[in-house]
């Protein structure tokens, strides 16, 4: 492994003197960072705990730099030590997926395939996009992350994602990106006010109210700030969070509105918990898109995830369960 200007490579067999970076080491080393522990690690691991602190020093020691901050309240990653993590995380991944593709070779579609969804959609399309890839192709096996756009789009670039379904992505070399659908944006007040129309609410009426609001960079921020600009309304944010969650609880306790895609607040809509309505007047829409390697980049079982993925989101519109969407034509 080599370090120069704060970009870690990592290198399976590069030697120096007699040390060679093991891929125990590398096992350890994920397992105390995400842990935060040599004794939840040990434990994780089934293995004694100063077996793990010997890994650990190990590895420290063939790269010549500390990789945690060590303390009474636990081990945290250094700012060397969160980057050889991110690159570790990544060689384990790949050589998981080469031992699954080796060992199924041979019985059609195979490997591992990472999928990432937008966190407001995971909740509508994991479970029958899971359901579909293990009825059809059991040799394929999902690994499913959620994230932000902005996540995503960098976990594509990265190559740790193979196939995402995210907001609007500029054309990136190397990616296919197709537009799917777009979807409304919803205003979404406490359960008591009285502005909120099912037919929608006006945006100027939203513009009006305090709002709670993602921090920027986010693609719904971004989305709200353009749309008050055209109208050149200054944006009143009483409190920012990105936690979807917990701006539903702040506006249910009346502390301001907020403005979510229309699958994220259906439940509570329906159960009076919460006060939502279509933005109209104009709406503002976002676009959400397939995004998938292009040509040789993509595997067979990529591809195969990427089309079910793509059944599942029109499937769903079609059903109704997907009420605040509509496909691109």
């Amino acid at each position: 492994m080599a370090i120069c200007h704060g970009v870690i490579a990592l290198n399976w067999r590069r030697r120096r003197g007699d040390h060679t970076v093991e891929m125990r080491q590398l096992q350890a080393l994920l397992a105390v960072a995400d842990t935060g522990s040599v004794t939840k690690a040990a434990e994780l691991l089934h293995i004694v705990q100063p077996a793990v602190t010997r890994q650990i020093h190990n590895l420290e020691a063939e790269l010549g730099t500390s990789l945690f901050d060590r303390s009474r309240s636990g081990m945290r990653l250094t700012e060397i030590g969160a980057q050889v993590v991110e690159r570790a995380r990544r060689a384990l991944n790949e050589l998981d997926r080469a031992r699954e593709e080796a060992r199924t070779s041979g019985a059609g579609l195979h490997g591992i395939v990472t999928v990432g969804l937008l966190a407001s959609t995971a909740s509508l399309l994991a479970v029958p996009l899971v359901s579909a890839v293990t009825e059809r192709h059991p040799g394929v096996r999902l690994r499913v992350v959620t994230g932000y756009g902005g996540h995503l789009s960098r976990w594509l670039e990265a190559g740790d994602v193979d196939v995402a379904l995210t907001y609007n992505q500029p054309p990136a070399t190397g990616l296919d990106v197709k537009p799917l659908l777009e979807e409304a944006l919803w205003a979404v007040a406490p359960p008591a006010a009285a502005t909120v129309r099912p037919e929608g609410v006006d945006l100027s009426e939203l513009l009006l109210q305090s709002l709670v609001m993602p921090s920027a960079p986010h693609a719904i921020r971004s989305l709200v700030e353009s749309a008050a600009a055209r109208l050149n309304v200054p944006l009143d944010i009483a409190v920012e969070t990105n936690d979807a969650g917990v701006q539903k609880q702040l506006v249910q306790s009346g502390l301001g509105w907020t403005v979510l895609p229309g699958i994220m607040v259906a439940d509570e809509a329906a159960g009076g918990v919460l006060n939502s309505s279509p933005i109209v007047n104009p709406e503002i829409p976002r676009k959400i898109v397939l995004v998938r390697p292009s040509g040789t980049r993509a595997p067979g079982a990529g591809r195969m995830v990427a089309d079910l993925l793509e059944d599942v989101v029109l499937t769903r519109i079609a059903s109704g369960k997907w009420p605040s969407a509509r496909l691109v034509v």
